[in-house]
């Protein structure tokens, strides 16, 4: 491994700040070459694409460029690849699409364990056209999915399947292969929210099984801009188009109005720097991302181990769920303290830390919002193991 975490933390002006970041899970502060490309970008003469003079080009040509960027994220093909300014707009274009040929015995099976924006939209889908949303379930004690329920779950009238590759909320990391597996089995599409693991290791789109994976860039440390991987590209043409142009195929079919170039620059400037995390990481884009996401995971899987470890031995503190597979975002609760004044004695202490009042997705089901709340924290790239024993510290001064 060749992750060096204080390299990593000279690529961040933000950080120049003196707060200790553990916010990642509402984005990761943002890596100046990515912001370079984008005010480069936006300095340069773009124009729309279709011209034949240099400025036209030049848009087509980062276009065409972020849409490789995220293929070779996720092992996808470019022609697959949909843009626009957010994964949560994408997957409400691709339910709308998808759910005006849904008819009343028709279902769509969501997870607890996902964002909302891989839920409500598959939600008003299915009002929409009279079909029901049936869930897969968590297990309260190890926030586990199980995927053993999906072979219950999924029918010949499953439409969809929509799961997450990893949780931003309580860290866990199911194993989507057995539910793309039985989902295969009825025709049922796999859509997989990988915003939240992306950043973290390395994604497959076909290990997985998925026919869809979403992703946002501001997850890594890039601009406002969202992907639509699939993983057959044909399939962009069988659905509705939402785009301007009549005459639009493939991946235009899903894109809405002109594109935010300078954005898309700052995406590609963004996969770089995930490629280029691991000093060792050698050959093409897609093989330099597998190394270098293995030796991220490598070098968080230490140091959430050693969070969740020193949060354990405090007997004021309960972390959130236990699962073997995870990425580093946790939950905790804190015996006799709201989650709101434990945020604020941690923003005292130099700390940034979400509160979440436990009343929605998996911490409802969890019965969060009867002690309190939940104080969230994420690890990034960029965190040290300094910067984990200051949470520590604070931490435990509210026993």
């Amino acid at each position: 491994m060749a992750f060096d975490v204080a390299a990593v933390r000279g690529l961040f002006p933000a950080l120049g700040d003196g707060w200790v970041h553990l916010d990642a899970p509402a984005g990761m502060q943002v890596p100046e070459q990515v912001a370079t490309a984008v005010s480069t970008a936006m300095r340069a003469p773009v124009s729309g694409p279709g011209g034949v003079f240099p400025a036209s080009q030049r848009a087509e040509a980062i276009v065409e460029a972020a849409r490789r960027a995220i293929a070779d994220l996720v092992g996808a093909n470019p022609a697959g690849v949909v843009l626009g300014p957010s994964s949560a707009v994408l997957l409400q274009r691709l339910a709308d699409a998808l759910g005006d040929g849904w008819m009343i015995g028709d279902d769509v099976i969501v997870s607890r364990l996902d964002h909302p924006a891989n839920v409500a939209p598959w939600q008003r889908a299915a009002q929409r056209s009279g079909s029901s949303v049936r869930w897969a379930e968590v297990d309260i004690e190890t926030c586990e999915l199980p995927t053993w329920q999906y072979q219950d779950l999924i029918t010949p009238r499953t439409k969809v399947v929509a799961l997450t590759a990893a949780s931003g909320a309580v860290g866990t990391r199911p194993d989507v292969r057995p539910a793309a597996a039985a989902a295969a089995e009825h025709g049922a599409l796999v859509v997989v929210d990988a915003s939240a693991a992306a950043p973290f290791m390395p994604v497959d789109i076909t290990s997985m099984g998925a026919d869809v994976v979403a992703v946002n860039a501001t997850s890594w440390g890039g601009p406002p801009v969202g992907a639509l991987a699939f993983r057959n590209p044909a399939m962009l043409d069988q659905l509705p188009s939402v785009a301007l142009e009549a005459g639009a195929r493939g991946a235009e079919r899903f894109e809405l109005g002109p594109h935010a170039y300078a954005q898309l620059a700052g995406l590609v400037a963004s996969v770089d720097y995930l490629a280029g995390l691991d000093d060792a990481a050698l050959g093409p884009r897609r093989e330099r991302l597998l190394t270098s996401m293995g030796s991220v995971k490598s070098y968080q899987a230490g140091l959430l181990a050693h969070l969740t470890s020193g949060l354990r031995r405090m007997g004021h503190v309960m972390v959130i769920g236990d699962a073997m597979r995870r990425v580093p975002s946790m939950a905790f609760t804190i015996n006799g303290v709201k989650a709101e004044d434990a945020v604020e004695h941690l923003a005292d202490r130099g700390v940034c830390a979400f509160a979440d009042p436990g009343t929605h997705g998996v911490f409802a089901v969890l019965g969060v919002g009867e002690v309190g709340g939940a104080v969230r924290v994420g690890l990034a790239h960029y965190t040290n193991a300094h910067e984990v024993e200051e949470l520590l510290r604070a931490v435990a001064e509210l026993a």
